[in-house]
């Protein structure tokens, strides 16, 4: 006997359809188990998607496994954020409900909605404090992993791995240009320069207006993301490491992303910057807008 599935599509860090980063997220998804949850992922072939599964924390409003096309991913924020705001859109919250929590591999995520608790404008997830690696010394192999010249990187700032759930690999660049001319050979190169367990290589460039990112994701089956709030988290913490942001106590800081690919992100991230470098209270928002509605069925 078949079996059909809800699912939902919305995109998020993004207020138009079309942008941002899209997320499919399954209802009622405790009959699937993780073989039929990850040909699903990959069925729908986007960055990840979420299925909707009872808690086992009676403080969640509910458990959320995350699969991207080549596997199941412990924490991310694009799913996080859209999953939180489906739950509101679609009345599986108590009504105004404005703050809950997720559960999700790596634990609860605690996050929060703006604007009309039924129809939220706004969602913020909240980050546990950031973890840094070791400094990667071999800044050429970094470089050369990303088709760029050892001078595209950005002087004085290291290459180096942080994490706030997921580790990323993150690389300062020094202009726009030599962001947009980044391709990464992962396997013959970064795995070569000593990151083998970093979940995607993130690359940025600090401006005037702000920060404009890409994230490459090839061992989870994903070329390039469109928006990465797992990775903008560990993103805040290293600028405010490095002090390639100014200003200490409260700072917002936007990340825009997935341009490249035609798909324009705005991330938000809000901390707390201490004068000896440290961020703390780190949260990832953005917006979320609907885009389809459709039944899946399973044989």
């Amino acid at each position: 006997m078949s079996r059909d599935y809800r699912f939902v599509q919305v995109d998020v860090f993004t207020d138009r359809v079309f942008g941002g980063n899209p997320l499919a997220v399954v209802f009622d998804a405790a009959s699937l188990d993780a073989r039929e949850m990850q040909a699903i992922g990959r069925e729908m072939n986007l960055s990840e998607t979420t299925f909707l599964l009872p808690p086992a924390h009676p403080e969640c409003a509910a458990r959320v496994r995350i699969f991207g096309p080549a596997r199941e991913v412990p924490f991310a924020g694009h799913p996080t954020l859209g999953t939180a705001w489906v739950l509101a859109a679609h009345g599986l919250l108590p009504p105004g409900t404005r703050q809950f929590e997720l559960e999700v591999a790596i634990g609860p995520v605690p996050v929060e909605l703006e604007g009309d608790p039924a129809r939220p404008s706004f969602v913020w997830m909240r980050h546990r404090d950031a973890t840094f690696g070791p400094e990667l010394a071999d800044r050429a192999g970094a470089a050369r992993a990303l088709g760029l010249d050892p001078g595209d990187l950005l002087d004085g700032a290291p290459v180096q791995s942080a994490s706030t759930g997921n580790d990323f690999l993150l690389v300062p660049l020094r202009d726009r240009a030599a962001e947009d001319r980044a391709a990464l050979d992962w396997t013959a190169r970064i795995e070569g320069a000593g990151a083998t367990a970093a979940l995607g290589v993130f690359v940025f460039t600090v401006g005037p207006g702000g920060v404009y990112s890409r994230m490459f994701a090839p061992r989870s089956g994903v070329v390039e993301d469109p928006a990465t709030g797992s990775a903008s988290g560990p993103l805040g913490a290293y600028l405010v490491r490095h002090r390639l942001v100014e200003g200490t106590g409260d700072l917002r800081i936007v990340s825009e992303q997935g341009t490249k690919m035609g798909r324009q992100s705005f991330v938000h991230v809000r901390l707390v910057a201490r004068p000896d470098g440290r961020a703390e209270d780190i949260r990832v928002g953005g917006g979320v807008v609907p885009v389809l509605e459709g039944r899946l069925t399973i044989p």
